[in-house]
């Protein structure tokens, strides 16, 4: 679904991504880790074609992102969803409002169906009927990501992209959220990608993962792979 290929990125004379390539596979749970300031955020921004590709190549769906147009770039992203670390839910509008306003933005939809289908993915992601009046200072912290992650859904998205999803929530919202994520990539049939640092979701959530270190992939693979790597910058972020 996704592939990076000899990926350089500077920032003056700071080196983030060091001549990185790998590639994220149809179907599967994909996570970016490395520590605060490592560039995990910035290779999401290129892969959403929200930051600029320096040197290398980024292919979503077989294509070439730098060579598409303006208007092939539109229409690529209504097959992803995006879930920002914070929500980035609208406070002026209500939840409903909130999941629906990609519709439509994105469709010529009736507004009868696009609150339907809101309130379809309002259940989706285990959230009652009654919520959907609500607006956003009035709903928790994990009722928050699962409005933003429903709103991340209302376009039925083939890649669903997720930043630090359980950051700022209880442990056991956390876990909750992580069987959920699991839950839609088997009933949506998903591949999705996650920037994460929460060890839970790396070891029970994740099918394989990149870690970023010194502007260099300190490996790709899955939580096994990391273990039998035996290498202290893996093992030091994993607290192996």
């Amino acid at each position: 679904m996704i592939k990076v290929k000899n990926l350089s990125t500077a920032f003056e004379e700071k080196i983030v991504h060091n001549n990185i390539s790998f590639e994220v596979k149809e179907g599967e749970i994909f996570g970016i880790l490395g520590g605060s300031g490592s560039g995990k955020s910035v290779l999401l921004r290129q892969i959403i074609m929200l930051d600029e590709i320096q040197k290398g190549k980024i292919e979503v769906f077989d294509k070439d992102i730098n060579k598409l147009s303006m208007k092939e770039r539109e229409q690529m992203k209504k097959d992803w969803g995006i879930l920002f670390q914070f929500g980035a839910l609208f406070s002026s509008l209500n939840v409903i409002e909130n999941i629906g306003i990609m519709l439509k933005e994105n469709t010529k939809l009736p507004q009868e169906l696009i609150d339907d289908i809101a309130y379809t993915r309002l259940k989706m992601v285990g959230l009652d009927a009654s919520v959907g009046l609500l607006y956003p200072e009035e709903l928790s912290g994990g009722m928050k990501k699962r409005v933003a992650l429903a709103r991340a859904l209302a376009l039925d998205p083939k890649i669903l992209f997720l930043d630090e999803p359980t950051s700022g929530l209880d442990p056991l919202s956390a876990k909750a959220f992580d069987t959920l994520i699991s839950e839609l990539r088997e009933l949506l049939g998903l591949t999705v990608v996650i920037i994460t640092h929460e060890l839970n979701t790396i070891k029970n959530v994740l099918d394989r993962f990149l870690i970023l270190s010194d502007s260099k992939l300190a490996i790709v693979g899955t939580y096994e792979d990391a273990i039998n790597a035996n290498d202290a910058v893996i093992n030091r972020f994993l607290k192996l």
